[in-house]
C-alpha cells in the first residue's frame, strides 16, 4: 500500500475515533437533559464522520493510482 493511502486510512481511523468521542458525550448530556450541549457534539460527530468518509475516498484512490485499476480491491 502506498504511504499515501496509509496516511488516509490512519486519518480516516482517527477521525472515526473522534466521532465516537463526540457520540459518546452527547448520549451523556441527553441524559442528563443538556439536549442543546447534546446536540453541539451529535454535530460535531457528523463533522468527523464526514473527515474520515473523506480520507477513506482518498484512500482508496491513493490505492488505485499506486496499484492501478486491475487491483483486487478495485474488483470487489
Amino acid at each position: 500500500m502506498s504511504k499515501q493511502a496509509a496516511e488516509h486510512h490512519q486519518s480516516a481511523a482517527e477521525h472515526h475515533e473522534h466521532a465516537a468521542r463526540h457520540h459518546r458525550e452527547a448520549a451523556k448530556h441527553h441524559e442528563a437533559g443538556d439536549h442543546e450541549l447534546a446536540a453541539h457534539h451529535a454535530h460535531t460527530a457528523q463533522g468527523h464522520l464526514h473527515h474520515a468518509t473523506h480520507h477513506a475516498a482518498e484512500a482508496a484512490k491513493a490505492h488505485v493510482e499506486h496499484h492501478g485499476q486491475k487491483s483486487k480491491a478495485v474488483a470487489r
